[in-house]
């Protein structure tokens, strides 16, 4: 067994204690509170066929409560979420064996230059305040960056992973 299978170091017996899968139903400001630390995320959008597409994403959380990504209009999900803005989030925790929690909602895209501004606070959301406002605009501006911004519609119980209680 391993990671969040077993929960860690032997007990007196040289057996392994188990972890107890868990699931916690939030609000809206507890799954913000739950979203805002943590960057690493999964976002599944829908091809053409309807088939899910997966990317693996750096995000944050904006001033609204949006989930928000940088990245560039030629990417597969932009595509796919100007055609279907429907998506789903999987907020992970930054120990891969931590707590997560699947929030669904609805993408918009914001281009360039109505994206700028945005593409600010999502880097203070992220990283803080930049050491060249200027530089940093310039910088999204020559890259041709835009951003996809996720209001949350719903979203499941923050989880964590381990057995079922029957079995610890």
């Amino acid at each position: 067994m391993t990671g969040s299978d077993n929960g860690g170091t032997a007990g007196k017996d040289g057996r392994m204690p188990r972890t107890i899968a868990t699931t916690t139903s939030v609000g809206r400001n507890e799954l913000l509170d739950f979203v805002r630390p943590r960057h690493s995320m999964i976002l599944l959008t829908r091809r053409r066929d309807g088939s899910a597409q997966l990317s693996p994403v750096t995000a944050g959380l904006d001033a609204e409560g949006r989930i928000v990504v940088a990245t560039y209009p030629q990417r597969a999900k932009v595509a796919n979420l100007r055609r279907t803005p429907d998506c789903s989030v999987l907020v992970l925790s930054d120990d891969f064996g931590g707590a997560w929690v699947q929030v669904d909602g609805a993408a918009e895209v914001l281009d360039l230059p109505d994206a700028l501004e945005p593409l600010v606070e999502y880097f203070r959301c992220i990283s803080g305040e930049h050491p060249d406002w200027d530089e940093y605009r310039q910088a999204m501006r020559d890259q041709g960056k835009c951003l996809i911004r996720i209001t949350p519609t719903r979203w499941g119980p923050v989880a964590t992973g381990g057995f079922p209680p029957e079995l610890a």
